[in-house]
């Protein structure tokens, strides 16, 4: 089965890093990353850019609608995910456990499934 880890962390907490800081954050989320490669079980993963270089898109009927980041209105951004394969939703949740992430975002555990499952 294929669960999505979303990141999901405060918007301007990286502003609160040095590059120091940011660089040692990524390389254990990288570190952590090769860990589930090795195992066979990381299927692919991004860190993603904060939302203010984003844009969110609706369309009703032939009318696009297209707004700039940041989006005021959320206090947080996805900061980036990995998209895993694994065996049962306890063991996404256990590998969502040990990730770096967890100690200074929320991380997300997903089913992959089509939008009609419920």
């Amino acid at each position: 089965m294929k669960f999505m880890l979303l990141i999901v962390e405060p918007r301007g907490q990286r502003d609160t890093r040095s590059e120091d800081e940011g660089r040692a954050l990524y390389a254990e989320m990288v570190e952590f990353g090769q860990g589930l490669a090795a195992r066979g079980q990381l299927v692919a993963s991004e860190s993603l850019r904060p939302d203010s270089h984003g844009v969110r898109i609706q369309r009703r009927g032939e009318q696009a609608s297209l707004v700039d980041g940041p989006f005021a209105e959320a206090r947080e951004m996805v900061g980036g995910f990995f998209l895993i394969e694994c065996d049962s939703r306890d063991e996404a949740v256990k590998i969502a456990q040990a990730c770096p992430a967890a100690r200074f975002a929320t991380v997300e555990v997903r089913e992959c499934a089509p939008c009609y499952v419920q």
